[in-house]
């Protein structure tokens, strides 16, 4: 990657957002956009429009729960948590992630 900010690869955010919220347990968004632009290291920026749309999609397919709560710092959000049926997902999109991956690994290193 270069050393500019890029978009989601498409097909990935839900698999971040799932992986995100299994490791690390419920989240804001805000904070969860953080998170996922630190262990990007910055390489990835996750806007309100891309990020928030998704996670609608992500609740209504019962992937996630979303629960009001407040933050650290008093103000009030909603609070994301993976549920049951959003791990079977992460095991998919993760599975589909490797065999993706491995399937363009073959054409990058043989076509070279």
């Amino acid at each position: 990657m270069s050393s500019e900010r890029t978009d989601v690869l498409y097909g990935t955010l839900a698999l971040l957002i799932l992986k995100t919220l299994d490791a690390m347990g419920p989240l804001h968004g805000y904070a969860l956009a953080r998170r996922i632009e630190q262990v990007s290291k910055d390489q990835i920026a996750l806007n309100q429009g891309t990020l928030y749309p998704a996670l609608r999609k992500l609740h209504h397919k019962g992937w996630i729960t979303a629960k009001a709560g407040e933050t650290d710092t008093g103000r009030q959000a909603r609070f994301y948590a993976i549920t049951k049926s959003g791990r079977a997902q992460l095991d998919a999109e993760t599975a589909n992630w490797d065999r993706a991956t491995a399937i363009v690994a073959r054409f990058v290193k043989g076509l070279s």
